[in-house]
């Protein structure tokens, strides 16, 4: 064999001695990757275990066992579980809504009363679902009023004046007062922005004041506690569309706006999906929405028949004038008002009108709507 040959061979066993050790060297690594990362997992676990476990706990302690604070809380009449457990959240006497409805569900806990409450940060869960379903708070509203749908706040203010024996002026005054209506921010930050604090708004809480009927357990109840019992019940519908809201190209404020002029604007249910409809289509052609309740609203006094003179008033609710929506909204509304903006009833539509009997004709073109006013308006 000669040398050459020799040296070769050396190479190759020198090599696979080589590769050996080298497999040895990477089965090792491997193993102590495995190790760590076993490791780490475990710990992953054991930190997230422990976590859900704080989370939990914190969930069903007291959120604050040494307080001495009080605090009221209103019970609005048929509120879910969920809708209890938020309020309770919101006012800070509960740690987690969420938590709460599981507590309230595994314990089987139902007959929760509406009404007035005086609840501590310092209560169990157990107290103040007792508290909840067998309180003292158990007798009946001593005072009911009803704010119909399509009311604005100079309206709700008089209903108020003549069924709770509010002072009209001091609960107008108390819209206007921007400190409060902060205060009111920070409480609702779901539904309330400070959009609402646009110095061209009329009244920062035009349209936030969900038409309903309002019981109340106090013959005198304040301006606040009604204004709270308003809102909270503004908050529940809002939230419970908040998602279609959030997917849609508009905040909480222009749904509100929206709403507010199709609640004007329809009689009846099927006319505000499809007027829902007729408005998003003007915008999309680009064309003022053009309807008479801004134009009312923006004059600030009930008109019965509006005059070319009165199309021309500056203002930022002025729908003739301005393109879009208005600068806020400009009446409450049901919530059938919301869900019609939200999921309207497409169609080719660009004008309406309603007739003496109250019936919405539909129009696609200015010239068919011209021949319908022929028909059902100049006729009248």
């Amino acid at each position: 064999m000669s040398n050459e040959q020799d040296d070769s061979q050396k190479k190759n066993k020198l090599t696979y001695k080589e590769i050996s050790q080298q497999n040895a060297k990477e089965a090792s690594i491997a193993r102590k990757i495995i190790i760590i990362v076993l490791l780490l997992l475990s710990i992953i676990l054991i930190i997230g275990g422990y976590s859900a476990y704080k989370f939990v706990e914190k969930g069903v302690s007291p959120v604050d066992p040494n307080s001495e604070e009080t605090i009221n809380i209103t019970i609005p009449l048929g509120s879910s579980s969920s809708e209890i457990a938020k309020i309770l959240e919101e006012k800070g006497v509960i740690s987690n809504s969420l938590i709460y409805r599981f507590y309230v569900k595994f314990n089987n806990a139902t007959g929760f009363q509406a009404g007035d409450y005086q609840l501590s940060p310092s209560m169990t869960l157990a107290e103040i679902t007792a508290e909840l379903e067998t309180g003292s708070v158990q007798q009946d509203a001593v005072l009911r009023v009803t704010v119909p749908e399509g009311r604005n706040i100079e309206e709700i203010a008089t209903i108020f004046a003549d069924n709770a024996g509010i002072d009209q002026e001091a609960f107008l005054e108390k819209m206007n007062d921007q400190e409060y209506i902060k205060q009111l921010i920070d409480k609702y930050p779901t539904i309330l922005t400070d959009e609402i604090l646009n110095e061209s708004i009329k009244y920062p809480l035009e349209g936030y004041l969900f038409p309903a009927t309002y019981e109340f357990f106090s013959e005198s109840p304040t301006i606040d506690k009604i204004i709270t019992k308003m809102l909270e019940k503004t908050n529940n519908v809002v939230l419970a569309h908040y998602d279609q809201i959030e997917e849609s190209d508009y905040n909480v404020h222009q749904v509100l706006t929206f709403a507010s002029l199709v609640e004007e604007e329809a009689p009846t249910p099927e006319d505000r999906k499809k007027i829902a409809d007729v408005f998003y289509n003007r915008m999309a052609s680009d064309m003022p929405l053009q309807t008479d309740p801004t134009v009312i609203y923006a004059h600030g006094e009930h008109i019965p028949r509006l005059t070319y003179d009165h199309y021309e008033i500056d203002s930022p609710y002025n729908t003739y004038k301005v393109k879009g929506l208005p600068v806020g909204p400009i009446s409450n509304f049901g919530e059938s008002s919301i869900t019609a903006v939200l999921k309207p009833d497409e169609n080719d539509y660009l004008f309406f009108l309603a007739d003496s009997e109250g019936t919405v004709h539909y129009s696609k073109s200015y010239e068919e709507h011209q021949e319908l006013e022929k028909k059902y308006i100049h006729n009248q």
